[in-house]
């Protein structure tokens, strides 16, 4: 959800209490303030504190990059600054990324932002993409030259799409979580880009129906050459996020599903 500079506090309060789908009792009852200070607080007749807008955020779950914005209408100045992985103030989040990615090999582990542009990868990541086709070139011809985007590289017919063998039944789950991911952002930017994406994958048939022997994870099924694999993946993010930049990132570790995967990495390694 956007925050328009014309906005003002009250109209971003009941977008973001609606967009979360919570009545005024219900914002009241997890911000632990009465539910008239929230109907005055959206019809002008109060006006909030900094800490208020704040306890008001945490309770819409509103992600920090938004929260700045809100902290702005409601005249405050930003709160959460957005750093660069290599400033020194984020020395420590550096350092436990490269830990956990390094820790992972020999199997692939990424990092990437809220756009799923790729910042860090391990060495067994590398391998995994050195085994397709170019994807460096494809993002150019894209015109997405600064970085490697990890989801318009998995839809797009000329990026890792073609080597995934159960492509009808991961290509749903996979859009699914990303228009649920652009959703809950509330960012007009990141939908539009997700939307690009999206429409570049083509149509997808989201009529595969569960069978009675469901494994306990949908894997994604890669045949690149004479290479197959198998993977699942678990996502990672920071618990305490107090920059907008850490709020964002996410790590995407990748697992074997079977035997021939995990050996395949290791003595690649």
């Amino acid at each position: 959800m956007g925050a328009d500079a014309s906005q003002n506090f009250r109209e971003i309060c009941r977008q973001w209490r609606q967009f979360r789908k919570l009545s005024q009792l219900d914002l009241a009852l997890e911000a632990n303030v009465s539910q008239r200070h929230v109907s005055w607080l959206e019809t002008g007749r109060s006006q909030p504190s900094r800490e208020m807008v704040v306890r008001l955020s945490e309770a819409m779950d509103i992600p920090l990059r938004k929260r700045n914005s809100f902290l702005q209408a409601a005249g405050y100045a930003a709160a959460y600054t957005e750093s660069q992985l290599d400033d020194p103030g984020m020395k420590p989040v550096l350092k436990a990324l490269t830990q956990v990615l390094k820790h992972h090999d020999p199997l692939p582990a990424i990092v990437v932002d809220r756009f799923w542009n790729m910042k860090m990868k391990n060495k067994a990541a590398e391998l995994l993409l050195s085994l397709s086709s170019n994807p460096e070139a494809m993002m150019i011809q894209r015109g997405k030259r600064k970085e490697l985007n990890v989801a318009l590289l998995t839809l797009h017919p000329e990026g890792f799409r073609p080597y995934i063998k159960n492509w009808d039944q991961a290509a749903p789950a996979f859009i699914r979580r990303l228009k649920s991911e652009s959703i809950a952002s509330g960012d007009p930017e990141l939908q539009a880009q997700f939307a690009e994406f999206l429409q570049l994958a083509g149509p997808v048939d989201d009529s595969y129906a569960a069978t009675e022997n469901l494994l306990p994870v949908l894997p994604l099924e890669l045949k690149i050459g004479e290479v197959e694999l198998s993977v699942f993946s678990a996502i990672s993010t920071f618990g305490t996020p107090q920059d907008v930049t850490t709020d964002e990132l996410r790590i995407e570790a990748f697992y074997p599903t079977d035997d021939k995967t995990e050996a395949f990495f290791r003595s690649m390694a």
